[in-house]
């Protein structure tokens, strides 16, 4: 059997048809998942307790074939496993204690506590040996600039401008909470591709509210260097990277600097001119509006029509622009499927 169509793209290839698969694909948009969610209790035991993780990640390749599977956790896992305090309040979001200073951030662990950590790592085992070898596996964590926003301001802010404010005041906390967060986010996806993860991808949900310095500083840096850790260990390992809000000139940059295979694209982003300037370095992933989704009929239809003709004849992962949204119809998700697939 050939290569997974996800992985032909991701390694520049144009493969007989588009690779579909949707951010927050397993989520509440699913009956079966929130049923699975309120048997777990908590969030965090349904990210710990691998036989709810397989669950929820296998959930929608059941009922819709996507080309992939993401993994079921969350990126504040990451700051979990260092010491951090970390809850989520239902309609709130996450709730951590604040590290805010060098004193707070030694307080934490150096390294990933394994006791949580090797969870995740058994169920991307048992995702991977249940999951047809024609479907790809993502892994993923999330960038040392939008981790460290929620570990800085103890949840997430309009324009996470806490931890904007930190790294202008104590630049050197601040550029070593990022680095812990590069060293263990490395060996995080390391251990996930370990366990059987085909490709991973870097959420950097808050890139969009950085100027073009804190851009290369907070962005683009951290992502390189971990991409860097990874592949001396996964040689060749396929990484993705999704810096929601960045400019065309700062994904270019992006993709230049870091060797990422794959770059995601948010709605906004202008797909014409991405193309032309990524079209052959990296894969393009994306960038159909949340919300078209949400609208179906003839709106959703148009949009998708638009998106495939842009990237028709490129290396494309059809995905949203950001995740599936918990109100969006299951009708809409597999009206977007079919249409993408031609049937």
């Amino acid at each position: 059997m050939g290569l997974p169509i996800m992985l032909q793209a991701l390694d520049g290839h144009v493969p007989k048809r588009t690779p579909i698969w949707m951010m927050r694909q397993a989520g509440r948009y699913l009956p079966e998942y929130r049923a699975v969610r309120e048997k777990a209790g908590d969030f965090l035991s349904l990210c710990y307790t691998p036989d709810h993780a397989v669950e929820v990640t296998l959930q929608p390749i059941r009922r819709f074939g996507f080309d992939a599977a993401i993994l079921f956790s969350d990126i504040l896992v990451v700051p979990h496993a260092l010491g951090c305090s970390l809850t989520f309040e239902a309609g709130e979001g996450p709730r951590l204690v604040p590290v805010t200073n060098a004193a707070e951030l030694a307080a934490l662990r150096e390294e990933l506590d394994p006791g949580k950590i090797d969870r995740v790592f058994e169920a991307v085992a048992r995702i991977r040996a249940e999951l047809p070898r024609e479907m790809a596996l993502l892994g993923f964590c999330g960038a040392p600039w939008t981790v460290a926003t929620y570990m800085v301001a103890g949840r997430g802010t309009p324009d996470q401008a806490p931890a904007r404010l930190v790294s202008f005041i104590d630049p050197p906390f601040f550029a070593a909470l990022i680095d812990r967060l590069v060293e263990t986010s490395a060996r995080y996806l390391i251990g996930q591709f370990r366990a059987g993860a085909d490709a991973v991808q870097i959420f950097d949900s808050w890139a969009g509210v950085l100027d073009p310095e804190a851009f290369r500083r907070w962005t683009i840096d951290p992502i390189r260097r971990i991409v860097a850790a990874v592949r001396a260990e996964v040689p060749g390992a396929r990484i993705i990277a999704f810096p929601k809000g960045a400019t065309l000139s700062g994904l270019t940059e992006l993709v230049q600097a870091t060797g990422v295979n794959g770059v995601g694209l948010d709605w906004t982003a202008d797909r014409r001119a991405t193309r032309y300037a990524l079209g052959g370095k990296c894969a393009l992933q994306g960038n159909l509006d949340p919300l078209a989704l949400i609208a179906g009929g003839k709106a959703l239809d148009g949009a998708i029509d638009a998106l495939m003709e842009d990237f028709h004849g490129a290396a494309h992962i059809f995905n949203l622009g950001h995740g599936i949204r918990p109100e969006t119809p299951i009708a809409h998700v597999e009206r977007m499927i079919a249409r993408v697939r031609g049937s």
